[in-house]
């Protein structure tokens, strides 16, 4: 039987590939990131320095005080375009019993799909692992070391670090708390947040909780939430701020693994704001999609000659970014 070519149009396989649910990805699922299509491959980022002093009294009839007004600059970034490409033989389902039947033959539909739900695992993978690196504020291929965006650098900033002194048990973490959220609130530039979370290693965790002043503080807390039975490590809060252990880790396109949180370290970042993160989505590069809003996946098919296979393309266009990376705190535990 030949391939239905209309089953597998590029809107009917998009919209299937994008009724999978998501399988993984802490921080693509978080809603830390919000969602923003747009209908070309860049996206601008126009900043106003506004200038906000307090104006003198003058006698009546004196003079105004001139009013200030800042710069205004801006700033782009080109969506990277992720392309995958697969294919489906006649010999995969001919005579193949379907998975999880006694005497149903596979049939093409479901060679698709399954092809379709396996890829999106490398392309969920793959949003973490940049999603991660917008969080870090530096964001890496998937070889794990060529650099998409360092967003330190495209905002002509230093990344700020917190040492905890967690190796020093006269160390006061709360205040080192306190700082850290300080600090935060200090620099949202006009957006808002509900709170300071921090996504740490293994290693700065267990440093944290058995600080001799966090210690106590744990035990009390953990007691509490194993009566809910909430796991400490994904939201313990102290001091005001919440840490997440994180051990997501990813292996690279030439086989490495790598973690996405160093040992010894954390990333902090506000929570609840309304503008700081966001996930661009362009659209895909087919002229069905020209100058249309984009989407997270596209998947597209096509018959090979002489009906010999179907030939699959899958891409993605999405670019995590943080727009105020100076909220981006690396802690250290020592």
């Amino acid at each position: 039987m030949a391939f239905n070519i209309g089953m597998f149009s590029l809107a009917e396989l998009t919209q299937s590939i994008n009724l999978i649910p998501f399988k993984y990805g802490r921080l693509v699922n978080s809603g830390i990131f919000t969602l923003k299509p747009i209908n070309t491959r860049t996206v601008m980022l126009e900043r106003q320095h506004n200038i906000l002093r307090l104006l003198t009294t003058k006698p009546l009839g004196a003079p105004g005080t001139p009013s200030e007004h800042g710069k205004r600059d801006s700033l782009s970034f080109k969506v990277p375009h992720m392309p995958l490409t697969d294919v489906i033989l006649p010999n995969e389902y001919e005579g193949v019993r379907a998975f999880g039947t006694e005497n149903q033959l596979d049939t093409q539909q479901s060679v698709m799909l399954r092809k379709l739900a396996e890829n999106r695992l490398k392309f969920e993978i793959t949003w973490e692992h940049m999603h991660w690196g917008a969080i870090k504020g530096l964001i890496l291929d998937g070889d794990g070391s060529s650099v998409i965006y360092n967003l330190f650098d495209e905002f002509d900033l230093t990344q700020t670090v917190l040492d905890f002194e967690l190796d020093d048990p006269n160390t006061d973490v709360a205040e080192k708390c306190r700082d850290l959220s300080r600090y935060i609130e200090l620099n949202l530039e006009g957006d808002v947040t509900t709170g300071t979370r921090v996504f740490v290693s293994p290693e700065f965790f267990d440093s944290l909780i058995t600080h001799a002043s966090v210690k106590e503080w744990y035990r009390n807390w953990t007691a509490a939430a194993q009566m809910s039975q909430v796991d400490p490590r994904k939201g313990f809060t102290f001091g005001g701020v919440t840490f997440e252990e994180c051990l997501g880790q990813a292996t690279t396109s030439k086989g490495a693994t790598t973690r996405y949180i160093a040992a010894g370290e954390g990333h902090a970042i506000p929570e609840g704001t309304m503008s700081t993160f966001e996930t661009v989505a362009a659209p895909g590069n087919f002229t069905d999609t020209v100058n249309t809003y984009g989407e997270m996946l596209y998947a597209l098919s096509k018959l090979r000659d002489f009906n010999q296979g179907v030939d699959i393309w899958m891409e993605s266009n999405i670019l995590p970014l943080c727009y105020r990376p100076k909220l981006l705190v690396k802690v250290k535990r020592y």
